[in-house]
């Protein structure tokens, strides 16, 4: 049984961060407000945090991770702008992002 949880834990992480990087990237492809995109998928997954079955500091920092990869896809100062947008207090949580990044190991 515990297995299972955390199958579907890391499943739905998964699925928060890459709809956070979609997010951030289809901001970029229309001008939208990277950081306010990024921020507002941040929101999101904490407020479904507790529907999925996550903590919602985890479910943040999934969100964070995956809109500064997308920001790392866009390039520029996609990634500084939504960092900032993300690395904060959001909705009562404290957003911790993971690192590495994909798209930061490429150029490194």
């Amino acid at each position: 049984m515990i297995r299972g949880t955390r199958e579907v834990g890391v499943e739905a992480t998964e699925s928060i961060s890459a709809s956070a990087r979609s997010v951030v990237k289809s901001a970029a492809e229309v001008g939208g407000d990277l950081g306010s995109a990024a921020r507002s998928a941040v929101e999101g997954s904490i407020a479904g945090a507790k529907e999925l079955g996550l903590k919602a500091e985890d479910a943040a920092s999934a969100a964070a991770s995956g809109a500064i990869e997308g920001a790392g896809e866009i390039g520029g100062t996609a990634v500084e702008q939504v960092r900032k947008a993300v690395t904060d207090v959001i909705a009562g949580v404290k957003v911790v992002v993971k690192e590495p990044f994909k798209s930061e190991r490429k150029a490194g």
